[in-house]
């Protein structure tokens, strides 16, 4: 054999545990092309050896096929072990015609080094367990996802419960019932902000809003405030607000109610809550006084914003209730 030469591709099989991210233990098979070139002699009948094709060197091809297994001993230094058997494409290199072509074989034995500066082998991790890992990670997050939806539904049959509570008019005459102190009015009646029949009905004939009027609602609207993510009304609005319901008993004025919310949470709750504010709002005007049927609320939701909900400034600016007196 004069010389060997051939260019192989090394598939890495399998790591040995499929659910460590770095082993030190990996089996690999290898397949390639090349070319050998090499001398024959051949044996007479009397045994003597001759130079086959005057000693001309024969350059045949040679197809290697191999298997190995590698075991890590560092970041950079692996035990490569194999063996490699190599397909001859003629049947005269030992001299012997068998009709089949030639095969030669070796086992090898090395130290592998990986070059460069502050790299690691990536043939040591392991696709199959970082899968494994990815696939457990996601599980958890949708697990995470699931009790996140589960607490906002209950939240939102919570909210759905004070809601309907805090709106339940028993009698029809727009006065709830936790706040009507006439319950059971026949339908029709013309009751007052507390839900009893009205017996002295005082129409004015035309409406004048002055600014200190405008005034009243401003002041209102701007401490108005609610718990959290509720309808609730915190106390430190009652002040104002029980000026805006003298002031509506004192001229007759019609109010007109519009809730609004930042974007922060579903379109449906952002509608459900900006509405039920505004409802809160009304059942406390009449509360205090003011005529139910000249008061009217309504939810916008967060179509509606004043400023930006990209900021928490923003944000506060477009939870509000706003009041119109007409």
């Amino acid at each position: 054999m004069d010389y060997s030469a051939s260019l192989n591709a090394v598939v890495n099989l399998f790591n040995i545990d499929m659910f460590n991210k770095n082993n030190a233990l990996q089996l690999y098979a290898s397949a390639g092309a090349g070319v050998a070139g090499y001398k024959v002699k051949t044996a007479t009948a009397g045994g003597t050896l001759t130079d086959y094709k005057n000693g001309e060197t024969l350059n045949e091809l040679v197809i290697p096929v191999g298997v190995g297994a590698k075991f890590k001993l560092s970041d950079r230094i692996n035990l490569d072990l194999g063996w490699t058997m190599n397909y001859l494409d003629n049947d005269d290199l030992d001299g012997y015609y068998r009709g089949s072509n030639d095969k030669y074989s070796y086992a090898y034995g090395g130290l592998e080094f990986a070059l460069g500066s502050g790299q690691k082998q990536l043939a040591w991790h392991n696709p199959v367990a970082l899968t494994y890992d990815e696939a457990l990670q996601a599980k958890q997050t949708a697990n995470a996802l699931k009790g996140d939806l589960e607490a906002q539904k209950a939240e939102n049959q919570k909210l759905r419960g004070e809601m309907n509570d805090l709106l339940k008019d028993t009698d029809g005459d727009g006065v709830a019932d936790k706040l009507d102190k006439c319950p059971g009015t026949p339908a029709g009646t013309v009751v007052d902000g507390s839900g009893c029949p009205l017996k002295v009905p005082a129409p004015i004939e035309k409406v004048v809003i002055t600014e200190a009027d405008r005034k009243v609602v401003a002041d209102a609207i701007k401490n108005l405030e609610f718990d959290l993510g509720k309808a609730t009304i915190r106390a430190k609005s009652y002040a104002t607000l029980n000026r805006v319901a003298a002031l509506l008993v004192e001229k007759n004025f019609s109010l007109k109610l519009a809730g609004h919310t930042d974007n922060t949470g579903s379109d449906a709750l952002n509608m459900r809550l900006s509405k039920a504010r505004a409802e809160s709002v009304k059942a406390y005007l009449t509360s205090q006084g003011a005529n139910a049927s000249r008061i009217e609320a309504t939810g916008y939701g967060e179509s509606q914003p004043i400023a930006s909900n990209k900021t928490a400034s923003g944000r506060q600016q477009n939870r509000r209730v706003e009041f119109t007196l007409y």
